[in-house]
């Protein structure tokens, strides 16, 4: 007889089984399809579900026709991406990214024909004077990417400082060489926060003239596969006019479903929650690399579900990853960092397992 055991999971980039409000979201998928079904099963707007894009149009003080709901985040700045880089000449399609970073972020813009330029991201978020430098060196951009808030996968966020700066030198760009940098924001996990006060996002702070990219995936749950897009109206007729194009109409139910979530009031009940065990978790994982891996150092971030740890001693994180029996995590290179960090995630395993996997880890090493 075969024994299965199990793997403890602090790779995943996603919210654990048990922090999925399944029961409450199967009641809301059938109060929404009783009440709208209709609709919903048929063709709609390419945009998305309207009742929830003038609620998510309410939230940030825009209009709903600026707000385009997506199949996920990943496919909302994969329109993006192909809407403003393939819009540009072969000489004008720079993109900068943070390093580290996801590198399907990075597939999304090459495959839309970008050229990739990197900045380094530290403990105050995206290093805005190494982009300073490329625009003395009159390097110009079409576009700047940043995961402002809990960045995956370091856990750090911007600054309020580096915020502002960003915006000034992007718009500094504008008014000196007449020619646009479209600054994006990535801020899926900005309602994760558990810890310490928010600050204004880039979009807040720019009085809507960013972008701004979200999802449902990392508060609600993942497999609703609803993100959503906040752009100036023009670049949002734009991207709604390719999302139509690509798919007459996206899954209408999911998003009907997160619109009865929200508005019955299981939102709220839900961050709490989901905020309450993401600090134990991330509590949990910080107590368990002090007792196992004394000697590593890791970020500690107030929100998001990320945890970047650099190894003592300098040791090679994919063959640490490979050693590791019955754990899974995930080894700095998978994000364009050196080999002596590793990405750990708090959000898909328990208290008792994050303990275990991390001795699992240390005992590998």
């Amino acid at each position: 007889m075969s024994i299965v055991v199990e793997t403890i999971d602090l790779a995943s980039g996603s919210l654990g089984a048990d922090l999925i409000p399944a029961d409450e979201l199967a009641d809301c998928a059938e109060t929404a399809a009783a009440r709208d079904g209709r609709a919903i099963f048929s063709y709609g707007s390419g945009g998305g579900y309207t009742p929830l894009r003038e609620l998510i149009g309410e939230w940030f003080g825009v209009a709903p026709s600026r707000v385009l709901i997506t199949n996920g985040w990943l496919h909302g700045l994969t329109l993006i991406a192909e809407q403003v880089i393939g819009a540009r000449t072969a000489t004008s399609r720079n993109v900068v990214l943070e390093s580290p970073l996801d590198e399907r972020v990075a597939g999304v813009f090459l495959r839309a024909g970008a050229s990739i330029l990197s900045v380094s991201v530290d403990d105050e978020g995206f290093a805005v004077n190494e982009l300073e430098q490329m625009l003395v060196q009159y390097t110009l951009p079409a576009l700047v990417f940043t995961v402002s808030v809990f960045h995956n996968p370091t856990g750090w966020s911007m600054s309020p400082a580096r915020r502002r700066r960003l915006l000034d030198i992007t718009s500094a760009q504008y008014r000196m060489r007449s020619a646009e940098i479209l600054v994006v924001e990535d801020g899926s996990y900005a309602l994760t926060r558990f810890e310490g006060e928010p600050s204004p996002g880039l979009h807040d702070l720019s009085r809507g003239q960013t972008v701004y990219t979200s999802s449902f995936s990392a508060t609600i749950a993942p497999g609703l596969r609803v993100g959503f897009v906040i752009a100036p109206e023009q670049l949002s007729e734009r991207l709604e006019r390719a999302a139509t194009d690509s798919y007459i109409t996206p899954v209408l139910l999911g998003q009907a479903t997160v619109h009865e979530f929200v508005t019955r009031g299981a939102f709220d009940r839900q961050l709490e929650h989901l905020r309450t065990e993401l600090r134990r978790r991330r509590d949990a994982m910080a107590s368990a690399l002090e007792r196992h891996l004394p000697d590593a150092t890791w970020s500690s971030p107030q929100g998001g579900f990320f945890t970047w740890v650099r190894l003592p001693g300098y040791p090679d994180g994919r063959e640490i990853v490979k050693r590791a029996t019955g754990v899974a995590a995930l080894a700095g290179t998978s994000f364009g960092a050196p080999s002596d960090y590793l990405r750990l995630s708090y959000a898909a395993a328990d208290v008792d397992e994050i303990e275990s996997g991390i001795a699992c880890l240390a005992a590998a090493i």
